[in-house]
């Protein structure tokens, strides 16, 4: 009697488990046993030198062109290029190239504050807290409260001529992208600066220094007055569009959930991603970040396995009654500028998460 009733005990305790969670456990297996979470090093040195190759082109194109207003598809140039290695950067820092962290980290580390001009200590800071809550009030930093209220709550505490704008934000949000460049590297300033302990501080500072006084200098000692600051500005604008508009749909206008939410990790990584259709060319537009399901899933996938894993992942999310989110990138701009201006109409009235149910369910 006694051998029966001990092994019964186990068996009970597989039958009470968390048929989700234990899905990603099972569905990581396939995803490696497929082979998709090898590196690709050959991919990411082809593209490192190919944009390598186009970014001193284009400086022999601003040498060439001289004193002429032509040296704004030069800067926009830049911006597109810069944005591109910066993808690179982002894909460095989640371990995707190397085998090595340490070669990962040094690479991201060394692009991002040379080429961005970003510091990479503040970025892996401010990405992994978004990776570990995304979408979550008060964790992801993405949302934070800003010029955009991303969420009812924080469009709720909205007064006065403020309220107005928060009630059209939809509308400035992709103006307000122009300015996403700028702000990346103020607030990475400001992290390097400040007095708390800053990860290879002395390395990201001389290097972000020459990154953010070169390209003025460059402008403005080869070029007339005001078509050096155009061309600056042209350059810094075209970076931040580019950028916002990459990562914008990847979250934004999917379900906010609240700060005490209790959702598994493959429910809370799916319900709050959006993917990009589109292919290959989407692959190398969005550098991977269409493909933003399997990314939050599989952080450490190189990019051009992800297609390969998308499959495999709706399936999964198929079998387990979890939505699994994918539009065209029209499409998604469209939902994001409905959804913030929903947002802001909401403006005033008692906080409600759209999340309440789904997590419940969970």
């Amino acid at each position: 009697m006694t051998p029966t009733i001990t092994s019964e005990r186990p068996k009970s305790r597989v039958r009470q488990a968390n048929p989700v969670t234990q899905s990603y456990s099972d569905l990581l297996k396939s995803v490696r046993a497929a082979g998709l979470l090898e590196r690709r090093q050959g991919f990411y040195i082809t593209v490192f030198s190919s944009l390598v190759v186009l970014m001193t082109a284009t400086w022999f194109g601003f040498a060439l062109i001289g004193q002429s207003w032509f040296q704004l598809l030069i800067a926009a140039a830049l911006g597109i290029i810069c944005t591109q290695l910066s993808f690179l950067a982002h894909e460095a820092g989640h371990r995707q190239i190397f085998a090595s962290r340490r070669a990962n980290d040094w690479s991201a580390r060394l692009i991002a504050t040379s080429v961005a001009g970003i510091s990479y200590s503040w970025w892996e800071q401010k990405h992994g807290a978004h990776h570990n809550h995304p979408n979550v009030i008060s964790k992801d930093p993405d949302i934070a409260t800003g010029a955009i209220a991303f969420h009812t709550e924080a469009a709720a505490g909205r007064q006065g001529p403020l309220s107005f704008l928060t009630r059209k934000q939809g509308w400035f949000f992709f103006p307000l992208l122009f300015l996403v460049g700028l702000g990346l590297q103020i607030d990475s300033v400001r992290f390097i600066f400040r007095r708390a302990k800053v990860t290879h501080r002395w390395v990201e500072l001389p290097i972000l220094l020459v990154r953010l006084s070169i390209l003025p200098v460059l402008a403005f000692s080869f070029l007339p007055l005001g078509m050096a600051f155009a061309f600056v500005g042209v350059q810094l604008a075209v970076f931040g569009f580019y950028m916002g508009a990459s990562f914008a749909p990847n979250h934004k206008g999917m379900p906010v959930l609240p700060a005490d939410s209790r959702v598994d990790f493959l429910s809370r990584q799916v319900l709050t991603s959006r993917n990009i259709s589109g292919g290959r060319f989407m692959d190398i537009l969005l550098g991977g970040l269409n493909r933003q399901v399997e990314h939050h899933l599989f952080p450490d996938m190189a990019r051009p396995q992800l297609h390969k894993a998308t499959a495999i992942v709706r399936q999964y999310c198929d079998t387990h009654g979890i939505p699994f989110t994918e539009t065209t990138l029209t499409a998604s701009y469209g939902i994001i500028v409905r959804y913030l201006n929903d947002v802001g109409l909401a403006a005033g009235r008692r906080f409600e998460c759209p999340m309440a149910t789904v997590t419940r369910r969970y």
